[in-house]
């Protein structure tokens, strides 16, 4: 069996209470609690109180998402960083989540950004990962380019990568740098006949037999290369989203798992 995580996206219906019993259910290691769900991050209870609910179903909070275009890099970025670094260690979490822009805002350079948020976390337990978004738009679409950023700072150990298998797939990417990656994201898609590009990112499924997107043979190789991490739901459908329920991840999960053990 993998291990098991579930990115609160995926079961964005439940109350943050129902989710980790969900979670706990469904044998999972850890969660990714999210703040852009249209509600307060853990349902408003305190950072040490989500903690206590999560350790007594003997979960993990693996991370919190998230921060959508760090690299812009202005006062109110650098603020939502600082934030979301002191509710991680408040918490417990382990990482925090940083997005690329993919609109048309001035970025600036990423090392420089780097720089700054290394400073940030300094003496700090939490861990910042960095999500390539492999759209046309995107400020940052490969893994490479982040990898040559972290060496250049002097970051392997402070900053690592989320491998999102949709946004690896449509990046046109191959090189998964299983050894800078600290958590990877799977969803599929499984309608026939259509590019698999950006628009495709609002139906983002479960993982099924029909999946355009590769997720077996990636996770296969993430496991074959060493990594120890969780591998985490996170779809986006909005019709799977409404209906969607532990049995079906658990189905999804063991459909994986199985294809994983048939080699």
């Amino acid at each position: 069996m993998i291990k098991r995580a579930l990115n609160q996206k995926t079961l964005r219906r439940l109350s943050f209470e129902q989710f980790l019993d969900a979670a706990a259910q469904l044998k999972c290691v850890g969660v990714e609690p999210r703040n852009d769900l249209g509600r307060p991050l853990f349902d408003g209870v305190s950072p040490q109180e989500a903690a206590n609910m999560t350790r007594a179903r003997g979960l993990r909070l693996l991370g919190l998402s998230e921060v959508y275009g760090f690299n812009v890099w202005d006062d109110a970025r650098a603020a939502q960083i600082a934030a979301l670094i002191d509710v991680a260690e408040a918490s417990g979490a382990e990482t925090i989540s940083l997005i690329p822009s993919v609109d048309d805002r001035p970025t600036r350079d990423l090392r420089d950004v780097m720089r700054d948020i290394l400073s940030m976390v300094e003496g700090k337990k939490v861990l910042p990962l960095i999500e390539q978004i492999g759209f046309e738009t995107s400020t940052i679409r490969g893994k490479a380019e982040l990898v040559e950023a972290i060496e250049a700072v002097g970051g392997t150990e402070k900053f690592k990568l989320v491998h999102d298998t949709f946004q690896h797939v449509i990046a046109g990417e191959t090189e998964i740098f299983a050894d800078h990656t600290a958590m990877v994201h799977i969803s599929g898609i499984s309608t026939p006949d259509v590019a698999l590009d950006a628009l495709q990112d609002a139906h983002r499924i479960l993982v099924d037999a029909e999946d355009r997107c590769g997720n077996v043979p990636q996770i296969a190789e993430f496991l074959e290369s060493g990594y120890e991490g969780a591998f985490s739901f996170e779809c986006t459908e909005p019709r799977l989203l409404r209906r969607i329920t532990p049995a079906c991840v658990d189905e999804s999960f063991a459909f994986i798992e199985g294809k994983l053990l048939e080699g």
